[in-house]
C-alpha cells in the first residue's frame, strides 16, 4: 500500500466544509465508541450499523458520505480491538482503554464520495458537506496507477492547509543487487547511532536548534487574549514550526535508512 500527499487549493468556504467533515467524523467515532461502553458484546459490524442510526437521528451526521461514516467507526473499533489484545497479552500497567477524541485532523473516504479528475490534478467530494471540488499540487504522479487501486482518499488538516492523500493497493518491489555486508546498529542520544564498523552518525538536534523559534512563538500566543483572532493567528504560526522541524526530522531518517538499507544485505 502506497500513501501519496497533495496539497489542496480552495476557497474558504471550501476549507470550512473540510472542518465541518472532519469535526462530524469526530463525531461517528467518539458515538461509537459511546455505544460500545454502553452497551455488551458489541463488535465491529453493530458499529458500522450504528453509523445509519447516527445518520438518522442528526442530520448534520447523515451529510457525511455513509462510507466515510464506517471508516470513523473502524476508526473507533481499531482502538477497541487494540485495547482487547493488549488485555489478552498479559500487558502490564494500563491497557491503553479507549478514550474519546479531542482534537480531530482528518477524514477519510473509502470507494465513494470522491471523483478524480481525468487529469489528476483536482479531485471533487459528491456528498452534502459541500466540499466541493480542490486543486491538487505535488511532486507525485497518479497518471501511473488506474482508479480502482485508489482505495482510500483522506483529507488531512495541518498547520500549513489542507492535504490530500490516496492510499493506492499496489505491490511495490526494488531490485537490488546484494553486497554481501552485515552490520549492527545500536540508537543512542548522543550520536543518531553507531554501528559495528565503529562509525559513528552525529544527531542533528533539529528540535534543540529550533527550540529559540518555538519559545518566542509560544510566549506571543501566551500573551494574546484567548479565543481572539490574533491568538489564533499566533498558534498557527507556532504550529507550522512545529511542523517544519518534524518534517527535517522525518527527512533525515528515512533518507539515512534507506541509505544503510541499500548498503547492507543484513542489519542487526
Amino acid at each position: 500500500m502506497l500513501v501519496f500527499e497533495f496539497k489542496a487549493y480552495g476557497k474558504s468556504s471550501q476549507f470550512t466544509a473540510v472542518d465541518e467533515a472532519i469535526r462530524t467524523a469526530q463525531f461517528v467515532r467518539n458515538s461509537c465508541l459511546r455505544y460500545w461502553m454502553d452497551n455488551q458484546k458489541v463488535d465491529k459490524y453493530d458499529l458500522n450499523k450504528y453509523c445509519a442510526v447516527l445518520a438518522g437521528d442528526f442530520p448534520f451526521a447523515d451529510e457525511l458520505n455513509s462510507q466515510a461514516r464506517q471508516a470513523s467507526a473502524e476508526r473507533a473499533w481499531s482502538a477497541i480491538s487494540r485495547f482487547y489484545d493488549n488485555c489478552k497479552k498479559g500487558i502490564p500497567g494500563k491497557k491503553g482503554y479507549p478514550q474519546f477524541q479531542k482534537d480531530c485532523r482528518s477524514v477519510e473516504y473509502k470507494s465513494t464520495g470522491w471523483k478524480l479528475a481525468e487529469d489528476r490534478k483536482s479531485i471533487k467530494f459528491t456528498d452534502k458537506k459541500g466540499i466541493g471540488k480542490l486543486k491538487l499540487k505535488g511532486t507525485r504522479d497518479l497518471h501511473f496507477y488506474s482508479f480502482s487501486q485508489i482505495k482510500r482518499v483522506r483529507l488531512v488538516k495541518r498547520a500549513s492547509g489542507v492535504y490530500v492523500q490516496f492510499c493506492i493497493d499496489v505491490h511495490r518491489k526494488e531490485q537490488t543487487e546484494s553486497s554481501g555486508n552485515t552490520i549492527g546498529l545500536d540508537v543512542g542520544l548522543k550520536e543518531y547511532y553507531t554501528d559495528s564498523n565503529g562509525v559513528m552518525v552525529e544527531n542533528p538536534r533539529f528540535l534543540r536548534k529550533g527550540e529559540k523559534v518555538l519559545k518566542r512563538c509560544q510566549r506571543r500566543v501566551s500573551r494574546k487574549v484567548k479565543g481572539s483572532k490574533n491568538r489564533g493567528k499566533a498558534r498557527q504560526i507556532l504550529g507550522k514550526r512545529h511542523l517544519k522541524i518534524s518534517r527535517k526530522r522525518k527527512d533525515h531518517a528515512i533518507k539515512l535508512a534507506r541509505c544503510v538499507v541499500q548498503s547492507n544485505d543484513l542489519i542487526a
